[in-house]
């Protein structure tokens, strides 16, 4: 699945064209950064008043890690490595079924896989780009129209800007795909689960580790990503109906998590405890988005907001930065029509083997059944503790395009 390459434009005798990016999490930097190397005037508009920091650590894999590598950023990255050293799977009575390298689970390559704290990632993308493109905060795109000869744009902070293309970067509940295909429950394939993630103290003394507690169709998980004093709570839960709201009330989805784990053992009782109050608790559906294209008129979509593959796959963020690589690098030298076909040729066997992954995190982290569960133990029992130096063959299905910026 590779692209032949292709010269960029030569911005001395071309007009530079213009590019509107929605959001700044990590599709949105990287596009920008490579659409600026082609010649384009960038422009990334976030809701947000500021570059976002913290959030659940992410994995780089794969494909992924050309991208950073690309930009440079690859040293930055290694630094902020996580290293999470051991997962340990406990029975319902916190007896330990077992105790091995992440690695072994997930698919990765010890010694090449990353694992960073979100905002660490973030923080590097938006250093590496934040001179040579124009960010604006604290703002959003209100309408869009593209009947003219470009996308007139209306922006919720006042101002009006014409643009050759506009792409979304803008997350699963992506407003500008809302805007352009309509409602997310066309697109949003509810996996069956809901989940809620939050910080808490670290009283069991936990580094660099992670302890999952399972019963049938529930886990609850405690993350420590270093020695520090805090670690990520993570409860998850079989739930057979889609949130029927994209933005269901808070508080309802607390009460509806206490409830399920309310006869629950270990650390959970102490987990609702905090999840009660919690103000960095981030709570919703495990979905993904699955569409039969990904842009119309001048308009695409990259990243979650046209693929999200669920935390399952632990390919959300490779995804991202694949996408936005190869989206940019198939705008180059062509005009929009034929930049967004190449996209999706190029880039969709990609995301469909990845997305196809969701089946094997779902049964190795969240069986269903008392019958599931003990067959996830039985396995989990007789994996090797060392790592496979391989890696998921999806992790790495796609090889990019040589781009004259990237050597």
């Amino acid at each position: 699945m590779t692209l032949p390459n292709h010269r960029l434009t030569d911005t001395r005798t071309t007009p530079r064209r213009k590019a509107l990016i929605s959001g700044a999490g990590i599709a949105g930097p990287v596009l920008a950064y490579w659409l600026n190397r082609y010649g384009y005037a960038v422009t990334v508009v976030e809701k947000a008043g500021a570059p976002r920091s913290g959030g659940y650590p992410v994995d780089v894999r794969g494909t992924a890690l050309e991208v950073v590598r690309r930009m440079g950023l690859l040293p930055r990255l290694r630094e902020a490595h996580i290293d999470l050293r051991r997962l340990t799977f406990l029975e319902g009575d916190g007896s330990e079924v077992a105790s091995l390298h992440p690695h072994t689970v997930t698919g990765g390559v010890a010694g090449k896989d990353l694992e960073v704290r979100r905002g660490d990632l973030t923080d590097a993308l938006y250093t590496v780009v934040r001179d040579d493109v124009e960010f604006l905060f604290d703002d959003s795109i209100d309408t869009l129209d593209q009947s003219g000869h470009g996308v007139d744009v209306t922006l919720r902070g006042g101002s009006r800007r014409t643009f050759d293309v506009v792409l979304g970067a803008d997350g699963m509940h992506s407003r500008t795909r809302e805007m352009l295909f309509g409602p997310e429950e066309q697109f949003h394939h509810y996996l069956g689960y809901r989940f809620a993630v939050f910080t808490m103290p670290n009283t069991l003394g936990l580094s660099h580790e992670t302890v999952m507690w399972n019963a049938p169709g529930r886990a609850a998980a405690l993350y420590a990503v270093g020695n520090d004093d805090d670690v990520h709570g993570f409860l998850t839960f079989v739930h057979p109906e889609p949130p029927c709201d994209a933005s269901p009330d808070p508080q309802a989805q607390r009460d509806l998590v206490v409830r399920v784990f309310a006869d629950a053992g270990w650390e959970v009782p102490g987990m609702l405890a905090v999840l009660r109050d919690a103000d960095d608790a981030f709570l919703d559906a495990v979905g993904q988005i699955r569409m039969p294209r990904w842009s119309s008129g001048r308009v695409a979509l990259v990243g979650d907001a046209a693929y999200a593959p669920s935390f399952l796959t632990g390919q959300g963020t490779s995804l991202s930065l694949v996408g936005a690589y190869m989206l940019a690098h198939s705008l180059a030298g062509r005009d929009h029509t034929e930049g967004f076909a190449a996209y999706e040729h190029a880039t969709r066997d990609f995301v469909t083997m990845n997305q196809a992954l969701v089946g094997k995190g779902g049964a190795t982290l969240f069986p269903t059944t008392p019958q599931a569960l003990k067959e996830r133990n039985d396995r989990l029992r007789h994996l090797s503790a060392m790592p496979s130096g391989e890696g998921r063959p999806a992790h790495s299905a796609l090889t990019l395009p040589e781009s004259a910026s990237s050597s």
